[in-house]
């Protein structure tokens, strides 16, 4: 078993072997069993399963179901110790991610979907909780930047190499996940024996808790699991059925995407570091209901792939904004909330992540536009919650409904 070293005393400890570090390397490892899968689902789910909207409605669903259940995480962590569960996590994912080829029907794809999933939300669940814990608030937005941009460059160099290499070494969609979920396994498991347990000061609950005070953070995180799950889902796959991107086409657009967001994210950390959580997600929630009212113009209006391509980079570059929601919950959280938070805040932001898939598959084959319209007035009422934050959240300021405490007397 690794030794316990208390956060304190991590600035002993060789750079590359400190919490900060540790919280790099997974999020370098994780976009490249994940990115993998996404870059090759919407092609691979067509030509070997023969999906319509339906059933990519179906698979996204299954694959939210263990995000519903993050708030299992919990009881995990009674007899794991987060760190442990976080990498164990990214084992599950890369391992189902390198099976995926190996069973080219229906329920196949949708178990092993289903498996990496949990590997992924218990990862994602943690890994939060983890920065949180590790990271000062006065240097967390930058450093969440910072992580940011170091999944981006991960998630590029796998893009770009399924972009250079699919044609002319005729990879096949097995090999490509064979290697990307292998390392994605590989890399968790060298940081499991090279690292050791990071002793947070702050003992965390190991219970689910609900506070009244946090009101305004849940329902923040429930929007944005509609939202998010709207571009998930429909936002690739409408390249492919509409516009017939292939693989090395689609990968192409999400390269694009990745440059831009390598030098974007440190940006946007700096800027809720500077203006503050309201703004920056006041800023976000504006833009995505401009973004998404565009993609109802792809259909309705007709217009061309150029649009709906730059929409697809734009889109991708507000959600990058999403890291004002962590800081947000970091500034009004009780240190000991923070890991059963993580978990009922992943449960939270996947109710309407599990429900949406398959009614959203339905209303697609019918109006596909009328999809983005309705991710639209999601991200409005995104708006007004946002408004509700204040410029400087601490415990007992959670909202501007809120009167704030007075400050002590000198």
């Amino acid at each position: 078993m690794a030794r316990l070293v208390p956060l304190s005393d991590a600035h002993t400890l060789p750079f590359w072997r400190r919490p900060t570090s540790l919280l790099f390397l997974m999020a370098f490892a994780m976009p490249i069993g994940f990115s993998v899968w996404l870059a090759l689902l919407n092609n691979f789910v067509v030509e070997a399963a023969d999906f319509d909207g339906a059933d990519i409605g179906l698979l996204h669903a299954i694959r939210e179901i263990p995000g519903f259940l993050a708030v299992g995480v919990i009881l995990v962590i009674m007899f794991m110790r987060e760190q442990v569960l976080g990498l164990s996590s990214l084992v599950l994912l890369g391992v189902t991610t390198a099976m995926t080829a190996q069973f080219p029907q229906l329920q196949g794809i949708l178990i092993l979907t289903f498996l990496s999933s949990v590997g992924f939300h218990y990862y994602e669940t943690v890994n939060q909780s983890l920065q949180l814990q590790w990271l000062p608030k006065d240097r967390a937005p930058q450093t969440l930047g910072w992580l940011m941009a170091a999944g981006s460059v991960a998630t590029f160099l796998v893009y770009f190499v399924i972009m250079i290499l699919w044609e002319p070494l005729g990879l096949t969609y097995n090999t490509v996940y064979m290697v990307g979920g292998g390392l994605t396994a590989a890399i968790a498991l060298f940081a499991m024996f090279a690292y050791p347990q990071f002793e947070a000061p702050h003992p965390q609950l190991k219970k689910m808790i609900l506070r009244r005070r946090y009101w305004l953070y849940y329902a923040l995180q429930f929007m944005s699991g509609a939202r998010r799950q709207i571009f998930m889902v429909f936002a690739g796959f409408m390249m492919v059925e509409k516009f017939g991107f292939e693989v090395h086409e689609l990968t192409a657009l999400y390269l694009i995407n990745l440059m831009v967001n390598i030098i974007v994210a440190p940006l946007l950390g700096k800027i809720v570091a500077v203006y503050g959580e309201r703004k920056a997600l006041v800023f976000e929630y504006s833009g995505l209901v401009i973004v998404f009212l565009s993609y109802g113009g792809v259909y309705f209006l007709g217009w061309g792939l150029f649009i709906a391509s730059a929409l697809y980079v734009i889109d991708h570059i507000f959600f990058g904004l999403a890291l004002a929601l962590k800081t947000y919950f970091q500034k009004i959280a009780d240190p000991g909330d923070i890991a059963p938070t993580a978990a009922v805040a992943f449960t939270i932001n996947h109710i309407a992540a599990v429900g949406l898939p398959v009614p959203l598959g339905l209303l697609w084959l019918a109006s596909p536009g009328s999809v983005f319209l309705l991710a639209a007035g999601m991200a409005a009422t995104s708006l007004m919650l946002a408004l509700l934050i204040p410029r400087h959240p601490v415990p007992g300021y959670e909202t501007r409904l809120v009167r704030p405490a007075p400050a002590p007397a000198e």
